[in-house]
């Protein structure tokens, strides 16, 4: 899924110059420049739209297209209990498993943080991609403040139909430019076994990838992301939907956090120029003592 895992000022954007499609920065409002002063207890993130409690695991289920004809598509999204400093930020650590035909094919570390105001910003994705079973790479990675790459808006505080468009992280070396907008709210929406009020949907794309394809997402208040469709021009026709959100117990909360611990430590090999200048993640309660 693109970056479901799949929101720092309300209603914030970053306008990218002409500039940036040949590999320079974006150009920002003065007032929406990142900074992490506007932070205060960043991985902490309670935004109603997009919520990230430790512990949390979504489970969506769907078919999609990946160059190999239409096959069965599963994403396990874990908040792990782990922290990780990006960019001077202290960041919420998301473990993210996908696959195609009950086969692995990426395993993902994501740094999520929600500033002061409670928008939710992306700081940057370790993306282990996997080919029968065998580990490829992470080609993908990128991390705010290293490269050229800055941290984008993921879900916005106070997000309202008819904002500009914002972008959701930026990374030149590897083309990552998504942005998204508010589409649609409201919405009544059914996945099977439960519907969902007052829905709220986004649409992104990344201007960068011909032919320009978008897809959207569904957010329901105090669940998160319920669903995901393709949009116009779309050509991976993905279609995924929440099939279950559980809260891990001690025991499964552990495992994933030495599961996430595992691709931390493996990124410093794997993506060592990038990788080596993060500190390692830590447990959040370490983390908190210091």
């Amino acid at each position: 899924m693109r970056r479901l895992c799949v929101g720092v000022v309300t209603a914030s954007l970053l306008v990218l110059s002409a500039s940036a499609c040949s590999g320079g920065s974006p150009k920002q409002a003065d007032w929406n420049v990142f900074n992490p002063n506007n932070f205060s207890n960043g991985s902490k993130i309670d935004n109603a739209w997009f919520p990230l409690a430790p512990g949390t695991q979504l489970t969506f289920e769907g078919r999609a297209n990946r160059g190999s004809g239409i096959l069965p598509h599963r994403v396990v999204f874990v908040v792990t209990d782990l922290t990780k400093e990006i960019d001077g930020v202290r960041t919420a650590v998301i473990w993210e498993r996908d696959f195609n035909e009950d086969q692995m094919v990426e395993a993902e570390l994501a740094f999520h943080a929600q500033d002061k105001r409670g928008n939710v910003w992306n700081l940057g994705e370790y993306p282990e991609v996997y080919e029968q079973g065998k580990l490829v790479g992470a080609e993908d990675t990128w991390i705010s403040g290293l490269a050229r790459a800055h941290a984008g808006i993921l879900m916005r505080a106070d997000p309202r139909v008819g904002s500009s468009s914002y972008l959701q992280g930026w990374a030149p070396d590897i083309e990552f430019r998504d942005r998204a907008k508010e589409y649609k709210s409201g919405l009544r929406k059914c996945n099977p076994g439960r519907c969902y009020n007052d829905v709220l949907v986004t649409d992104e794309w990344n201007p960068l990838d011909p032919p320009d394809g978008h897809q959207l997402k569904f957010y329901a208040r105090g669940v998160g992301t319920i669903r995901v469709e393709p949009g116009t021009g779309s050509h991976e026709q993905e279609t995924l939907v929440l099939k279950e959100k559980v809260h891990l117990g001690p025991t499964a909360l552990a495992e994933a956090r030495e599961e996430a611990l595992k691709l931390d430590t493996r990124a410093y090999e794997v993506s060592k120029e990038l990788y080596r200048h993060t500190p390692p993640a830590e447990h959040s309660d370490r983390a908190q003592q210091q």
